[in-house]
């Protein structure tokens, strides 16, 4: 099966890049299963139920998140109404929502998603390693296909954790930095890893925001406002491929597609 991950989707040029782009590459791929990290498709920060809908409605199976999933109030009521929306697996017990699903699409093996969050440079959570080796260990009576979500801000923290499931889980693909890194592989054990999947949004920017205010604010250091960015858009992430009667990932390919027309933030 062929698995598109689509990382963080970065405002409204985001969201646009996704409802556009997206249905060329499920065919022109044969995409079975289309995951996209969503943290930042409400006006850069958070998810709220009417983006939600607008991407699943756009062709993505499973939406996760990380760190801002709590930016609006809303949703709370939108993770207990839709379960393919996950936030991190890490929270506490009794945190709405759930970190992890287990769909089917296309008549493909049965596939398990898990969200999780990192600890390093990070607010204080559960500990991701020892959560999600319960979380895999679980699972995996219900899908040798197990796709993994690490929202991290440290290199290293990713990298340890992919080492760590390497043969347990199909693939780990990091998001939060929102810059695409070059280090695609394929584990000993069959894992596919990538760093980071990048951001999906406008690039002409700092990490999908506009250039001058991130400027000011390191250069001043006051408070400023960080509006989502407009020019040159692109879609990224990364296309997986897996054998879904061993679970083990055969090919891992990043992607960065443009959309042509630039977007209002």
């Amino acid at each position: 099966m062929r698995i598109l991950f689509i990382g963080d989707i970065v405002g409204q040029p985001g969201r646009q890049a996704v409802r556009e782009l997206l249905p060329r590459l499920r065919r022109e791929h044969q995409v079975h299963l289309v995951i996209a990290n969503g943290e930042n498709m409400a006006g850069g920060s958070g998810i709220t139920g009417r983006t939600a809908e607008e991407m699943l409605a756009a062709g993505v199976d499973v939406l996760t998140s990380g760190d801002h999933i709590w930016d609006h109030k809303e949703i709370n009521a939108v993770l207990d109404r839709e379960q393919r929306v996950l936030r991190p697996l890490n929270y506490p017990p009794g945190t709405p929502g759930n970190g992890s699903i287990v769909v089917t699409v296309d008549g493909q093996p049965d596939t398990a998603i898990i969200n999780l969050q990192g600890r390093t440079f990070m607010a204080p959570m559960e500990h991701p390693f020892l959560e999600v080796e319960r979380e895999v260990a679980r699972l995996r009576c219900r899908a040798r296909v197990i796709f993994v979500d690490f929202h991290a801000e440290a290199t290293s923290e990713k990298i340890a954790l992919g080492r760590m499931l390497d043969g347990q889980v199909s693939a780990v693909v990091g998001t939060h930095t929102h810059v695409q890194t070059a280090d695609e592989q394929i584990f000993p054990g069959g894992t596919a890893y990538l760093t980071d999947a990048g951001f999906t949004g406008p690039h002409d920017s700092v990490i999908g925001r506009e250039i001058e205010p991130v400027l000011r604010r390191f250069r001043t250091g006051l408070p400023q406002r960080f509006e989502v960015a407009s020019g040159r858009v692109r879609l990224q992430g990364a296309l997986i491929d897996v054998d879904g009667a061993t679970g083990r990932a055969t090919a891992i390919q990043r992607i960065s597609e443009p959309l042509d027309a630039s977007l209002p933030g």
